[in-house]
């Protein structure tokens, strides 16, 4: 085969591949392996905002690259998101070499990827040779341009940064987070926030938005528009306001912890906790809040349970409050640790109920109501909505699904109600 002719061959199977991987499902697919590979070689990614902001940057990148491949353009624009990214890890206090092993390990794992997909379609070996260079080639250009754009990106966030209060503040809260011995009162007059009293913790954040995979009218692929990460973040500093005005006593820090996503606490002087009635929450935002406690071990505790309250929402696949309290699901968080041992419960208590009918959903969440009203028909029926005779068939007929009293293993039974109402059966 010809120079010429083995280009053309190349350019084709290119063209089918860029336009097989685009797809919504094989691109998702590609971006989550590739995220998996550079999570697992740089640790220091592991954390949920951090994993979250990578995804975004590797989706984007990926529509990048893949529409140039076919092209004989060789410049790739860096996306707004991958800037995004360096300016979290930047104000995360990372150094650059971290953002430099995230290009590389993403590189390395690109290539491997493409190397397994040639493999598998046992191309003619000229073709298989031609093809490679082509995307090594195309991988060296887009890493240098991406890393040269960065780097630069980097250098100024944490330039500001380290002039910002917003770098202080964030020093201290790592450190306190990290259980570091400080002073007490000097930190508070550092951070503009008292740390002897009551602390209600908040993890803040808004709900992804993807369009991976769509096109244009020309076929090019689109780029899910990157929210302006200050209007972003502004909108979460005014929502942990509010919260503060509705159940705090004035003080409130908080500190960003990604390019959509916010940590804060309030001072308190009870144990009143935020529900719905207390303010509404809008899309795209959501909340997930601790319970209150004291002084600098509680600032620690209250933060690690709205933390495990947001793991929670993020799991679930039934529909969750936008304004999620950790009491609400601390059962649902302890048990979900061990998803297999949780499956285990779930099947083993409920048994027939497991059922993913609409029946038996309705004797699911009868089931729950009445455990959670102290057993009583009444309670339960005037939450579910319902006549307090369907209550009490339901259970008649729960407990014969059972093939034992609920009063036997209730305590088990509401367990995994609270499971399989979170993560679902």
């Amino acid at each position: 085969m010809t120079i010429d002719a083995t280009g053309v061959v190349v350019r084709q199977w290119l063209a089918d591949f860029v336009a097989e991987t685009l797809r919504t499902e094989t691109l998702e697919q590609v971006v989550q392996r590739l995220n998996r590979e550079i999570i697992g070689r740089v640790p220091e990614l592991a954390d949920r905002d951090m994993r979250r902001d990578l995804e975004t940057s590797t989706r984007a990148h990926a529509l990048v690259v893949l529409s140039g491949l076919t092209q004989d353009k060789l410049d790739y624009p860096v996306p707004e998101q991958a800037h995004a990214f360096a300016r979290t890890i930047a104000r995360r206090g990372h150094d650059l070499r971290l953002l430099l092993r995230v290009y590389h390990v993403g590189q390395e794992a690109v290539l491997e990827y493409m190397t397994e997909v040639l493999e598998q379609r046992r191309l003619p070996p000229e073709t298989e040779r031609a093809t490679l260079l082509r995307l090594f080639d195309r991988s060296i250009r887009w890493i240098s341009t991406s890393i040269e754009a960065l780097t630069d990106t980097y250098m100024e966030e944490r330039e500001r940064g380290l002039r910002a209060a917003l770098n202080q503040r964030t020093e201290i809260v790592r450190a306190l987070l990290a259980g570091e011995d400080l002073d007490a009162d000097q930190a508070t007059a550092r951070l503009g926030y008292r740390l002897a009293q009551r602390h209600l913790a908040c993890v803040l954040w808004t709900d992804e938005d993807s369009v991976a995979g769509a096109l244009t009218a020309d076929g090019d692929p689109v780029l899910p528009a990157a929210p302006g990460e200050s209007e972003a973040l502004g909108r979460l500093e005014r929502v942990a306001a509010r919260l503060a005005g509705a159940v705090g006593n004035g003080g409130v820090l908080t500190v960003p912890s990604g390019a959509a996503a916010l940590w804060a606490w309030i001072g308190v002087d009870g144990d009143a906790v935020p529900d719905g009635s207390a303010m509404s929450v809008e899309p795209p935002v959501r909340i997930a809040v601790g319970t209150p406690a004291d002084r600098i071990s509680g600032f620690r505790q209250s933060h690690r349970e709205a933390v495990a309250a947001r793991h929670v929402a993020e799991r679930a696949v039934r529909a969750v409050p936008r304004l999620l309290r950790y009491p609400e699901v601390e059962v649902a968080y302890l048990a979900g640790a061990d998803e297999a041992a949780m499956r285990a419960l779930i099947d083993r208590e409920l048994g027939a109920l497991v059922r993913p009918d609409a029946a038996s959903a309705r004797l699911r969440d009868t089931l729950h109501a009445y455990l959670r009203c102290h057993r009583s028909p009444d309670a339960a029926a005037k939450r579910l909505g319902v006549h307090k005779n369907t209550v009490r068939y339901r259970i008649q007929r729960i407990e014969e699904l059972l093939g034992h009293p609920i009063e036997q293993r209730s305590l088990r039974l509401e367990i995994a109600l609270d499971c399989a109402a979170i993560y679902g059966v």
